[in-house]
């Protein structure tokens, strides 16, 4: 009752590895948010007994004061969990539109499992936002900051992809296991949704 659900929450998201993420706690969440309406109906409840009793509530200091101070920390302790677990997540999501592609069916399937709908909407309005942003300036700002020492990259094709993919100028098919030299933009989607793995000797 007293901000555990928030702890919990906070702890179940710091337990993922760093920038990875888990499956949204719907369940864990939701009994959060029933804890922090448990403490403000506590809270409500103290503060009416103490204006029916003609108390000050900014000043009196009896164990109803307290009790409704107990409650507010509570509740506010809990919304900030609920806020920096909503906000942890978003960030992830954010940064999977950079590394790895601004179409949802970029991500690989089990990253879109673990999505929740409102943040399968998220990465789509941010995709949305960056796209036309970037085709405002005329720069594409989501492939790398430095720029590589070769345009061109080995790679090792890791997972099956589709026949006849076009790349550039030139229709390639990528059987698995088979190598290529390719032009590191044509390259780098399949090597952040892990089809392709860059060769460097």
């Amino acid at each position: 009752m007293y901000g555990r659900k928030g702890y919990q929450l906070v702890k179940d998201f710091a337990s993922s590895e760093k920038g990875q993420i888990k499956p949204f706690n719907s369940k864990l969440f939701d009994e959060t948010v029933e804890e922090c309406n448990q403490n403000h109906h506590v809270l409500q409840s103290l503060i009416r007994k103490m204006q029916q009793e003609g108390l000050d509530v900014q000043s009196n200091r009896n164990a109803d004061h307290y009790g409704a101070l107990i409650h507010h920390l509570s509740l506010t302790r809990n919304k900030r969990c609920l806020m920096a677990y909503a906000y942890n997540r978003a960030e992830i999501v954010r940064d999977l539109a950079w590394t790895v592609g601004l179409e949802l069916l970029d991500l690989p399937p089990d990253i879109q499992e673990r999505l929740a709908t409102l943040e399968k909407e998220y990465f789509k309005n941010h995709s949305v936002a960056l796209k036309s942003y970037m085709g405002k300036v005329g720069i594409e700002l989501n492939v790398d900051m430095v720029p590589p020492k070769d345009p061109y990259i080995k790679v090792r094709v890791v997972d099956d992809i589709d026949e006849g993919i076009v790349l550039s100028d030139k229709t390639t098919n990528f059987a698995r296991h088979s190598m290529h030299f390719l032009k590191r933009t044509d390259a780098e989607p399949y090597i952040a949704r892990g089809l392709m793995e860059e060769l460097t000797s």
